[in-house]
């Protein structure tokens, strides 16, 4: 369904912030998504969620600050979406939540609470895909190919997990908080003393972290859209200015060399495309995400990395970009994810009335 022909404005809530550490790059995003917005088809309302979990119905601060209006005592709970909305069958949510906390199922099961169509992942989608450690394992058991890993709890014997990461991974690896994104706590490792101390560090972020294999290949990145039947765009590659990909690359200095389409062999980027379309699925996909992989050019070929359900949407991240490379621009995404998350609320609701 078009939104063009539809007889009355959606409404749409932009709902941004979070309590994650991504807070920042959530506001940034919500920006330029509420200009993208055409008004002579929705009707737009924001509500942003303070770092300490308050809601707040609000225009975007340009401070890209929440406490001034924490401090006025302006602010509610989670019942602000449902309190604000008129009619909620003519509502879309856009969860511009990364991280914990929004990017990770629990914003997602509110609003199947509340009977509300979102955009993106559903529950168990956002959930395994935001837990690289599950995410991966899922992948594993469907012999998706990507780097070596191993799991590691907080409490668990240190000395003990880091002895095995290096005799099945090798020096150096990455550390990474299992639930996080946007590369934040992501530390590279070259010795014993340094992957424990990455640990602690994860370990701040979440109660799970990974330890990976460093890889040494080219950074591919492939966006989806759609539902059961999803699209993938052209591939992008990204050459970091700095060791890696780390989160002052991605949202700070824009220094990092984009290169779309990636430089690949035709047969390249079907096989990427078509191995990015099945990791969508295996995780439980709907809407959008952006697959990252690593390739690996004379070893074992194209290596998943990650998968984002709720990729960025500034103006220099990837999957706007790689869409716009494949011929839809931005506000046009914007309909297109609109109106996925409309068929698909309509499909759920079909099924749970049953």
């Amino acid at each position: 369904m078009n939104s063009q022909n539809r007889a009355a404005k959606t409404q749409i809530v932009v709902l941004f912030g979070g309590e994650s550490a991504e807070h920042d790059v959530s506001c940034v995003t919500a920006a330029y998504v509420l200009r993208a917005l055409d008004p002579n088809k929705y009707q737009v309302m924001t509500i942003g969620i303070t770092r300490s979990g308050q809601w707040v119905k609000a225009e975007l601060p340009d401070t890209q600050d929440f406490k001034t209006l924490e401090a006025t005592g302006a602010t509610t709970n989670a019942n602000l979406v449902l309190e604000s909305v008129g009619d909620i069958s003519r509502t879309v949510v856009l969860p511009l939540l990364h991280g914990p906390m929004g990017e990770d199922g629990t914003v997602q099961g509110l609003l199947e609470l509340a009977h509300v169509a979102y955009i993106g992942a559903g529950v168990l989608g956002s959930a395994i895909s935001m837990d690289k450690s599950v995410a991966k394992q899922i992948l594993a058991a469907n012999n998706i190919p990507q780097p070596k890993f191993v799991t590691v709890r907080d409490g668990q014997d240190l000395s003990a997990a880091v002895e095995t990461a290096v005799s099945e991974l090798g020096l150096p690896v990455f550390v990474k908080p299992a639930n996080m994104g946007s590369s934040i706590g992501v530390k590279k490792a070259k010795t014993r003393d340094e992957i424990i101390s990455a640990l602690s560090q994860a370990f701040e972020y979440d109660e799970w972290a990974l330890i990976e294999e460093a890889i040494s290949g080219r950074e591919i990145e492939i966006a989806i859209l759609g539902n059961q039947t999803a699209r993938a765009s052209i591939p992008g590659e990204i050459i970091p200015s700095h060791e890696f990909y780390d989160y002052e690359d991605k949202y700070l200095v824009d220094g990092a060399k984009l290169l779309i389409p990636a430089p690949l062999t035709a047969q390249q980027t079907l096989e990427v495309q078509q191995l990015a379309l099945r990791v969508f699925m295996l995780l439980r996909s709907d809407g959008m995400a952006r697959i990252d992989f690593f390739y690996e050019e004379n070893g074992r070929g194209f290596l998943c990395n990650e998968i984002n359900t709720i990729p960025g949407f500034t103006p220099i991240s990837m999957y706007p970009k790689l869409w716009q490379a494949s011929g839809i621009s931005y506000p046009e995404l914007l309909d297109e994810l609109i109106d996925l998350a409309i068929t698909r609320h309509t499909k759920r609701r079909r099924n749970t009335n049953r």
